[in-house]
């Protein structure tokens, strides 16, 4: 008898979790896989994802490529001058800081965020993110493109999504890991 009111008590707390569980899953932004738009260039093709407005706030792009033996293998992504010169906002056109950049950590490895402007030449973005993360001498740059002026918000979205299983499968085999 014990047991089963043990039994019952559990399925009613797991059934009076359930709307909080849902409300957490479909609150998780959802990216979409998305061709690469850019030309050829020395570092190659990345992959390119999609988080549409109503899943992500607002639409987001997101650009992400390797470049290896393009970090310093000894302090890695340190400062902003550092994350200005390994990313890739030159795929998006001339932009301006909207202020310093941050530490940041993408599963074990290290590096720097920083939000940015443009000044013209993209009208669907209204702020840029940049991340840029190593590991040794190889580096990941990240680029997304935002449809709204809030970065702040977007940006925890991004890293999570850096951070998950598909992403770092892909950086894993592109890094030679």
């Amino acid at each position: 008898m014990t047991g089963l009111l043990v039994a019952l008590a559990a399925a009613s707390l797991l059934w009076l979790d359930l709307p909080r569980r849902a409300a957490a899953t479909a609150s998780v932004p959802l990216w979409k896989e998305v061709s690469w738009p850019f030309p050829m260039d020395p570092w190659g093709r990345g992959k390119a994802f999609r988080c549409r407005a109503a899943d992500c706030g607002a639409d987001v792009t997101l650009y992400v490529r390797a470049k290896i033996g393009f970090c310093d293998c000894v302090k890695g992504v340190a400062d902003d001058d550092d994350l200005d010169r390994m990313g890739d906002l030159f795929l998006v056109g001339d932009v301006s800081p909207l202020g310093p950049g941050r530490p940041i950590s993408i599963a074990w490895m290290k590096g720097r965020s920083r939000a940015y402007k443009p000044n013209a030449g993209n009208p669907a973005a209204r702020t840029v993110l940049s991340i840029v993360y190593n590991e040794r001498c190889d580096m990941i740059a990240a680029t997304a493109v935002l449809g709204h002026d809030r970065p702040e918000t977007t940006e925890p979205s991004v890293i999570e999504f850096l951070n998950s299983s598909r992403v770092m499968r892909w950086a894993e085999v592109t890094l030679g890991l």
